[in-house]
């Protein structure tokens, strides 16, 4: 885990006073905490080996989700051997960089033999050529933009190393200017889609993952050239569902305590629904969002659904 073997709650704990909400610093125009930008040159040197899976969102938009249900393809819907470790150490965070003795996702990296499933919430222009270049399998996740802001609203409350997310008014001003860390949503998920094609990448919606769950574990089964029986992909499903998820310690970052974490404040999990949206938007602030999503969502045709 660390040179002084901790777990990672007690690495955190460790690294105790340092964690503070740290400033964001751009590297190429996008926003990123000062951790993960003053290590920037070694995350951008990352060298995948072929055989590894990038899993690729904007934060808040089913990653989580996604990582256990990859985990749990891959270990044929072993529900124990994927309770192994929490999340954050059975799948490497790419570009997190933390005080020590927390350990990075880059030393993760190095103590992993391929193939390594990897996730990062980098926009495509700065994910690691190496990816690219040994054309790995990257799966990407969606949400639609209301959902996802609202999301990210209260994960940045809990969240002590993010910036302050100030009040929701304030929010949607800065989701839609891309102030966020990791940057614009709207670049972010137009980056991979106009690339979906050439990546070969695997562009999934959260929406979709919610409405009919086991079609899209198929698709990601089928994605990953895994064959699992009907039994198993059930299990998976179930397994996967928000309820379990929830309960589950090695999923629902409890593993993750203050001064990281604060889930007095929200709960790493909150809701996962679809439409949560429209508890938080009034119609002034909705019709705002919808005027500036159609502008800026005016090039592309990305089928989202902010209902189902």
């Amino acid at each position: 885990m660390s040179k002084e073997d901790l777990t990672y709650s007690e690495a955190i704990e460790k690294a105790g006073a340092s964690i503070t909400r740290f400033p964001l610093i751009p590297i190429r125009g996008v926003p990123l905490m000062s951790y993960i930008a003053n290590s920037w040159d070694s995350i951008w040197a990352f060298r995948p080996d072929p055989s590894d899976l990038l899993i690729a969102t904007y934060p808040k938009a089913g990653t989580t989700w996604t990582q256990e249900i990859v985990d749990l393809l891959l270990h044929n819907g072993d529900a124990e051997v994927c309770k192994r470790a929490p999340t954050p150490v059975r799948i490497p965070f790419l570009e997190i960089c933390s005080p020590p003795p927390i350990p990075s996702g880059l030393d993760l990296l190095k103590t992993r033999d391929p193939p390594r499933v990897i996730k990062t919430h980098l926009p495509f222009q700065l994910v690691p050529p190496g990816f690219w270049e040994n054309k790995c399998k990257v799966i990407y996740v969606a949400r639609n933009a209301k959902d996802n802001m609202v999301s990210y609203y209260h994960f940045d409350r809990m969240n002590l190393t993010q910036p302050e997310p100030g009040p929701w008014d304030g929010y949607i001003e800065k989701f839609m200017r891309g102030q966020l860390s990791w940057g614009s949503w709207y670049d972010h998920v137009k980056g991979y889609w106009v690339e979906r094609e050439k990546r070969n990448i695997l562009y999934l919606f959260y929406e979709d993952m919610k409405e009919n769950p086991r079609r899209e574990v198929e698709r990601i089964m089928k994605y990953m050239d895994l064959s699992v029986s009907d039994e198993v992909i059930n299990k998976i499903v179930e397994l996967t569902s928000f309820k379990n998820m929830k309960e589950n310690p090695m999923a629902n970052y409890s593993c993750v305590p203050a001064p990281v974490f604060d889930h007095s404040i929200s709960p790493f999990m909150r809701k996962g629904e679809v439409g949560d949206w429209t508890n938080h938007f009034t119609p002034e602030q909705s019709k705002m969002f919808d005027e500036d999503y159609e502008e800026q969502m005016k090039d592309v045709n990305i089928p989202f659904r902010t209902l189902i």
